[in-house]
C-alpha cells in the first residue's frame, strides 16, 4: 500500500522529452493503439497524469480537426511543462515518421520497379483496403448506432458516400453541409444527435495511486487562461504559417508546387474531423485529380507506406509532397532527392500547424472548465458524413486492386481474386480477431512475396 500513498517526483524537462521521443518511434496502431500507449505509459506506469485528467484532454483532442493522438501528447506535454513542453511532445511525436517516410518515399521512386519490392507493395495494398474498411466499422458503429434508433445518422452517411463516390462533391462541401444539418438536428431530432465519446485510453476509477498531476492538483499558472496570452499565441499563429508562405510565393509565386502544398494542406488540416482516413478522399481529390502530383497507383502505395511506420496515419501526406516534389522538380533536375524532401518538410508544416495552434491556444480555456466534454450535434452529423466518406475509399481501393494488371480475361480484363482474397483475410483478421496492424501488414507483404515466387504476379 505504501506505493499508492506517494505521487510521482516531479519530471523534469529532459526525462519527458526521452519519452516523446521513444514514443514517436513505438507510435504504430493508429490512434487508438497511440492513445492506449500513452494512457498505459502515462497514467499507469509512470503516473506522470491522472487518468481523470487524461480522458479530459482526450475529450477536448477529440472534438478538434487533425490527429487527436498528436494533439493529446501535445495537451499533455504543455500541462507539464509550458508551451515548449507541447512543442516538444508534438514534434518528436512527428519527426521519426517524418524521416522515415523521406528514406521510404525514395527508395520507392528509386528503386519501386525492383520485382521484389513491387511484389511486397502488391501485398500491403489489400492490406490497406482491409485497414480502411476497418475505420468504416470502428467509427459507424460508434456514431451510427442501429438504424432504427439513428435513421437521420445512416441517411447522412449514405448520402455522403453517394456525394463523393458517384457525384464528386468536395469534401469541404459535405462537411459544411453535415454539420448544417447536425446543427439543425439537434432541434428536430436531439436524441440522435447527441453524440459520445470517441476514442478511449481507458475507464476511470474511483480509487487510484496518486499521479504528478492528479484530479484535485491545481491549474498550473501556465495554463490558465489569460486574453493577452491568447492574442499572442494567435499572432505568433499566423506569423509562423505567413512568414513561410510569403517566402514561397515571393520565391516561386503563388502558382508554384510548394506554395500550392502549403494553402492545399492548410485547408486539408483544418478538415481532418474523425481522423485520417476521412480527409483522404480530399487529398486525392486535389493531389492525385487536379494538381497531378501522383497518380491512384502511387497514393495506394503511399497508404501502404504509411501504414508501415510509425506516428499517424495523415502523415502519409509527406509521402505525397516528397512525390509532387520528385516529379515537379521543385529544386531542379540536378536536386530532385533534396527537392522532394523540401516538399515533404513544408507539407508537414503547414499540415500540422494548426494542431498545435488548437492546443496551445485552447487548452487553458479546457484547463478552466474541468467539464465533461461532448461532441456537439454539428460534429455528430460530420462524423456520420465521415463514414460515408471512408466507404467512399474503400470502393476505390478495392476497385484498385481488384484487376489484375496485365492480365486479360474472357471480358479484357481479369479479376484478381489473390488480391481480394487477401483484403478479405485481413479484414476479418483485424475486425473479428483483432489483430494488429504491424503483424497483418508484415504478413501481406510475406504473402505478396510468395506470389511473386509462384509468378503470380
Amino acid at each position: 500500500m505504501s506505493t499508492l500513498s506517494a505521487a510521482p517526483a516531479p519530471v523534469s524537462f529532459f526525462e519527458a522529452l526521452k519519452f516523446w521521443f521513444k514514443l514517436g518511434c513505438i507510435s504504430f496502431g493508429g490512434p487508438a493503439g497511440q492513445i492506449a500507449i500513452m494512457h498505459r505509459e502515462l497514467v499507469e506506469e509512470k503516473r506522470w497524469i491522472s487518468d481523470q485528467r487524461f480522458l479530459h484532454a482526450l475529450n477536448y483532442c477529440m472534438l478538434l480537426p487533425g490527429p487527436e493522438a498528436q494533439q493529446l501528447a501535445t495537451y499533455i506535454g504543455w500541462l507539464m511543462h509550458r508551451t515548449w513542453g507541447g512543442i516538444a511532445a508534438g514534434a518528436l511525436f512527428v519527426l521519426p515518421s517524418l524521416v522515415l517516410l523521406i528514406g521510404l518515399s525514395w527508395v520507392y521512386v528509386a528503386f519501386g520497379g525492383v520485382p521484389w519490392v513491387a511484389a511486397v507493395l502488391y501485398g500491403i495494398k489489400p492490406a490497406v483496403a482491409a485497414l480502411v474498411l476497418q475505420a468504416v466499422h470502428r467509427i459507424g458503429s460508434k456514431t451510427l448506432k442501429k438504424p432504427r434508433t439513428a435513421p437521420v445518422l445512416w441517411a447522412v452517411a449514405a448520402t455522403s458516400f453517394i456525394a463523393v463516390a458517384v457525384l464528386n462533391v468536395p469534401f469541404p462541401l459535405v462537411v459544411l453541409g453535415a454539420a448544417l444539418l447536425g446543427w439543425l438536428g439537434q432541434r428536430w431530432w436531439p436524441d440522435q444527435f447527441s453524440g459520445g465519446s470517441g476514442h478511449g485510453g481507458g475507464k476511470a476509477t474511483t480509487a487510484h495511486a496518486p499521479a504528478w498531476i492528479d484530479d484535485e492538483t491545481p491549474t498550473p499558472p501556465h495554463a490558465r487562461f489569460r486574453k493577452s496570452h491568447l492574442a499572442r499565441l494567435l499572432v505568433v499563429g499566423v506569423l509562423l504559417w505567413l512568414l513561410p508562405m510569403a517566402v514561397l510565393v515571393a520565391w516561386q509565386g503563388w502558382d508554384g508546387t510548394l506554395a500550392q502544398m502549403g494553402w492545399f494542406f492548410t485547408k486539408a488540416a483544418l478538415l481532418t474531423f474523425g481522423g485520417a482516413y476521412a480527409v483522404l478522399p480530399y487529398v486525392y481529390q486535389g493531389a492525385v485529380e487536379h494538381f497531378g502530383w501522383l497518380n491512384a497507383a502511387q497514393m495506394m502505395d503511399g497508404l501502404a507506406l504509411g501504414e508501415t511506420t510509425p506516428g499517424p496515419l495523415i502523415m502519409v501526406v509527406a509521402y505525397v509532397g516528397f512525390l509532387g516534389g520528385w516529379a515537379k522538380q521543385v529544386l531542379g533536375p540536378d536536386a530532385l532527392f533534396l527537392g522532394a524532401a523540401l516538399a515533404a518538410t513544408i507539407v508537414t508544416w503547414f499540415t500540422f500547424l494548426p494542431s498545435f495552434l488548437f492546443i496551445l491556444a485552447g487548452g487553458p480555456l479546457v484547463e478552466s472548465t474541468h467539464g465533461n466534454l461532448q461532441l456537439t450535434a454539428p460534429l455528430t452529423a460530420i462524423t456520420a458524413a465521415v463514414v460515408g466518406v471512408i466507404a467512399s475509399l474503400v470502393l476505390f481501393f478495392i476497385a484498385h486492386i481488384a484487376i489484375r494488371t496485365g492480365a486479360t480475361g474472357s471480358f479484357g480484363t481479369q479479376i484478381d481474386v489473390l488480391a481480394l482474397g487477401l483484403a478479405a483475410l485481413v479484414a476479418l483478421a483485424l475486425i473479428r480477431y483483432k489483430v494488429g496492424v504491424v503483424p497483418v501488414i508484415a504478413a501481406s507483404a510475406l504473402a505478396g512475396w510468395l506470389a511473386s515466387l509462384v509468378g503470380w504476379i
